[in-house]
């Protein structure tokens, strides 16, 4: 089973994750991992950390001649604003003078929390490690499963449905065309926007907003749609809350910085709809097997893959750094005063996508691994085969 860690401060000397339970023979290239960490960097509404930054992996361990081996693979990306903030974030040293205590916590933020939490009278170690810098390391953790699931035949991709009050109209006859292809060419797609949208018409209108937030000293939120092809059905499991695969995808979105809620294809609208107009129906097809005309279950049934593809959809919130202060206080006079700003994004949903994409790997990756078992590629893709071959026997004539 795959299981990730990973390590390092926003502003300290770099991010780094040691990944464990890849099997071995995958095929890899540091140009894939470092093309998900560019696409992380990118998008309307980021702020100036992007351009001090190019982030790039360094592979220490777990790969030998471009294919893993089995071990645990070591990442590390260095920070280059490090050079900046020796003083402040010194691992060991400290100087008074030169370093100055936050003590204003910021509405929304881990600041205020994490300070009490961990005994600090300074809100910087919050600040450094709760970060969404972090997630640069995720997603070169994530990348690795992504490979390994794309050499099954599975895709992850995803795509901007809104920002702030600008949202994108029904894309299901796009989408439909796209996911043919596979998740992947959603993805595709979408990076040719600056804001990771489909329609140009709503791509217009969220740079717009949020350029009127910039302006405005706001931030602004929106909407992540995820999709995942070519997982077979059954992956998952009912027996257990630990082993739901809807539960641990869920999980794993909300552990990304700033999301506040999950979907599962089109829960909400189905909580309002007789289960008549809700469940996806059954069908038999002598060429294909059992087909289903929707897919308003978001491609999970009783915790399980149902076949269809995998849609989850993610709510971000605004960034709580905001240029414009909202009402705090500070913790040592306990006196009223507004919030302070941390160099931060106007919006970064665009690039929580990235994130998101990266999350979720790890876990179809897991859902794959606990059913078939196997340490090698070749190992794990003749059983997959096996089993695709056996639901097609099934139910085809």
């Amino acid at each position: 089973m795959i299981r990730y860690f990973t390590a390092g401060e926003s502003h300290g000397p770099a991010l780094s994750a040691i990944v464990e339970g890849v099997p071995a023979g995958v095929s890899i290239t540091l140009e894939e991992i470092n093309h998900q960490l560019t696409r992380r960097q990118q998008g309307y509404g980021r702020g100036g950390r992007m351009k001090i930054e190019t982030d790039q992996a360094e592979v220490l361990s777990g790969i030998r001649f471009g294919k893993t081996i089995g071990s645990p693979i070591a990442l590390i990306i260095k920070n280059r604003d490090w050079a900046n903030w020796i003083t402040s974030m010194a691992q060991f040293e400290k100087n008074d003078e030169k370093t100055a205590k936050i003590t204003i916590p910021r509405p929304g933020h881990a600041d205020l929390a994490g300070l009490i939490k961990y005994g600090f009278d300074d809100i910087r170690p919050v600040i450094e490690r709760s970060s969404a810098r972090e997630t640069a390391a995720r997603v070169a953790a994530g990348a690795l499963s992504k490979v390994f699931l794309k050499a099954l035949g599975i895709e992850i991709g995803s795509y901007i449905s809104a920002i702030g009050a600008a949202a994108e109209p029904s894309a299901e006859v796009q989408l439909d065309g796209l996911l043919s292809q596979g998740a992947d060419a959603i993805s595709r797609q979408a990076d040719l926007s600056t804001v990771r949208m489909l329609s140009k018409t709503t791509e217009a209108e969220a740079v717009a907003a949020i350029d009127e937030a910039k302006k405005r000293g706001d931030t602004l939120g929106g909407i992540i749609e995820i999709f995942i092809t070519g997982v077979p059905v059954g992956f998952g499991s009912y027996v257990q809350h630990d082993r739901r695969l809807d539960a641990a995808l869920a999980s794993a979105i909300l552990s990304i910085q700033a999301i506040k809620g999950v979907e599962i294809g089109t829960a909400f609208e189905n909580a309002r709809k007789p289960g008549s107009e809700v469940h996806d129906e059954l069908h038999l097809s002598p060429l294909e097997g059992v087909i289903r005309k929707t897919n308003r279950a978001g491609g999970l049934e009783g915790s399980m893959s149902s076949g269809q593809t995998i849609h989850l959809r993610a709510a971000m919130k605004p960034i709580s750094s905001l240029i414009t202060p909202l009402h705090s206080f500070d913790i040592e006079t306990l006196q009223p005063l507004p919030s302070r700003f941390e160099r931060s994004d106007t919006c970064a949903v665009p690039a929580a996508g990235i994130v998101a994409e990266a999350v979720v790997a790890p876990v179809i990756a897991n859902a794959i691994l606990e059913k078939l078992g196997g340490d090698h590629l070749d190992e794990i893709l003749q059983r997959l085969d096996l089993y695709r071959q056996s639901i097609h026997n099934t139910f085809c004539a």
